[in-house]
């Protein structure tokens, strides 16, 4: 399953729906286009705390999730501690994506 979340990381790079970097996605959060972010694993708690915060916010969906080295392979770029994703489609099935490999699973397999 990481594969394909990485690879579809990739495909909404290639739609340009999405921007990486702590910087431009910090200024993309004041704005009304993104609709996901996705903050690396292994990244600082300060860039962690800082995207919960600004996402909780803004009533954004936040996912940690990956490492830097891949969410920078995947979308072109070198290293990436946050990328955010700026379309309702690709926001949804990514969250989808994460949530089911998070849960080692999906279809209701976890009862809380």
């Amino acid at each position: 399953m990481t594969d394909k979340i990485y690879s579809f990381l990739g495909l909404a790079t290639k739609a340009r729906k999405l921007i990486s970097g702590d910087e431009t996605c910090e200024r993309a959060l004041k704005g009304p286009d993104v609709s996901l972010v996705i903050v690396a694993d292994d990244a600082s708690q300060n860039t962690k705390k800082k995207f919960t915060d600004a996402c909780k916010f803004r009533s954004i969906e936040i996912r940690i999730y990956g490492k830097k080295d891949q969410l920078g392979k995947f979308t072109g770029k070198n290293i990436r501690s946050v990328v955010a994703i700026l379309d309702k489609g690709f926001s949804k099935r990514l969250m989808e994506m994460i949530d089911c490999s998070v849960n080692n699973g999906c279809g209701g397999e976890n009862i809380d």
